[in-house]
Parts: structure tokens; C-alpha cells; sequence
């Protein structure tokens, strides 16, 4: 497992691409299709910053149930599945990429590197498909949302923007130390 781990810093602008172009679908899709179907209001997944149980019972009621289905479909049981585990890949891959560059990380043991990459990035990966669970349940059944799921859904949603900060922070910080080498 550490060689496949430690092989995806040859893929990384690969997956930087692929990643990017994912982001910028399910971008085009919020602005320009799930916030009509909304009426403007920004999906719970987009709110950086979580989002009181009043605002997420009026997201979804603003959806009704067509409009939950067709988040569902068209957001998270297609883009959102493939988008964590692509974004978690690529923190992956710039993580080792950058630091394999820096004598330090370098001089640490094969697996010790796969190790801390993972490390850093699993945390993000699991809260954001719980947290695309929590919001699709409330899609789904959106008459039995309360506040305590919606709660829950917004804490979770801060979690994952706070988890994926850390190794985007670790490799932006990876990449600023390679090139002032």
C-alpha cells in the first residue's frame, strides 16, 4: 500500500486537473441550476460557516421534494460521490509530491511519509461523505428534518471545510518552502 500511495505524487497534476474540473461542474451546477430550483438560496454543502436549523428547514422546504430528488441524483449521488474521494487523492499526491522535494520529508522512511499524508487528509475524506450523508438524508426525507439533523448536518459541514484546511494549508506550505529552495 505504501507504493501505491507514494506513486500518486507522479499524478498530481493529473489529479490537481481532474479535481478542478470536478469543482468547476458542481460549481456551475449550484449557480446556475440548484439555486432556482432553490430560490437563490445556496445549498447546505456551499455554507463555509454551517448554518442555523431555520435556514436549512427553509432550504429544503424552498426544494420541495422534486428538488430534493434532483439534488440527490444530480449532485450527490454522482459529483459529490467521486468529488472527496478525487480532492483527498490529489491533497494526497501534493503532499508527497512537494514534500519528496524538501530534504527533511525526504529523509523520513517510505512508509512514515505515506503515513502522514494519509493522516492528514483521511480526517477530511470521511466528514465530508458523513456529512453528504447527513444532507442527503434530509433531502430525502425532508418532513422529518429537526433541528437536531440540521444541526448535526451544519456541524458537519464546518468540520469538513476546517479538516480539508489543514493538508490544503500543509501542501500550499510544502509547495512555498520548494520554491523558495
Amino acid at each position: 500500500m505504501t507504493v501505491t500511495v507514494l506513486r500518486l505524487s507522479r499524478h498530481a497534476a493529473a489529479l490537481s486537473v481532474a479535481s478542478a474540473a470536478v469543482f468547476v461542474a458542481m460549481t456551475a451546477l449550484e449557480f446556475f441550476y440548484f439555486r432556482r430550483l432553490s430560490g437563490g438560496l445556496p445549498s447546505l454543502d456551499m455554507r463555509v460557516t454551517g448554518f442555523t436549523p431555520d435556514e436549512g428547514m427553509a432550504w429544503l422546504t424552498a426544494l420541495g421534494r422534486r428538488g430534493g430528488e434532483i439534488i440527490i441524483v444530480w449532485h450527490y449521488l454522482t459529483l459529490d460521490l467521486l468529488f472527496p474521494a478525487l480532492l483527498s487523492l490529489t491533497l494526497v499526491s501534493l503532499i508527497l509530491a512537494f514534500g519528496r522535494r524538501l530534504t527533511n520529508f525526504r529523509a523520513m522512511p517510505a512508509q512514515l511519509q505515506a503515513l502522514c499524508a494519509l493522516v492528514l487528509v483521511l480526517p477530511y475524506t470521511i466528514t465530508d461523505y458523513v456529512q453528504n450523508l447527513a444532507v442527503a438524508r434530509l433531502l430525502s426525507d425532508f418532513q422529518s428534518a429537526n433541528p437536531d439533523s440540521l444541526s448535526l448536518a451544519s456541524s458537519l459541514t464546518v468540520t469538513k471545510f476546517v479538516l480539508l484546511a489543514i493538508p490544503v494549508a500543509v501542501a500550499a506550505v510544502f509547495a512555498l518552502a520548494v520554491k523558495r529552495r
